[in-house]
């Protein structure tokens, strides 16, 4: 075999294993959210005790594992492992319509949570 071959079988072997690592931690993180979504399911309603604090600290837990799942497919396409990469395109000036289209956004989101919120409260 030779030196070129060895080298490029190496490079294959640690492109597989760092991304048998990306695979473990997605997979690990959406078990963990699976989890904190049924134990969110058995808190039952939110207004028991100490069930809003364990509602809000599992809902965090799950951001964050959602987070974290990003990241990683984001790494994943930006710097390949070990190889090529990828340079993303510039993002664009700050606009009033930007701005503006983040606030509908994030006007939009809280409202529906708070729906679900009320809805939840109802239903339970």
């Amino acid at each position: 075999m030779s030196s070129d071959a060895t080298d490029r079988a190496d490079y294959l072997r640690l492109r597989r294993r760092v991304l048998d690592l990306y695979d473990a931690v997605t997979y690990l993180m959406l078990l963990g959210i699976a989890v904190l979504i049924v134990y969110c399911l058995r808190l039952g309603p939110l207004t028991s005790p100490g069930a809003e604090q364990s509602f809000g600290i599992a809902l965090a837990l799950m951001f964050l594992m959602a987070t974290l799942i990003v990241h990683l497919v984001d790494r994943t396409y930006r710097v390949w492992p070990l190889g090529r990469r990828i340079s993303p395109t510039p993002p664009g000036p700050v606009t009033e319509r930007s701005q503006a289209r983040f606030l509908a956004v994030l006007i939009f989101v809280i409202a529906v949570g708070a729906c679900a919120y009320i809805v939840a409260g109802l239903l339970a």
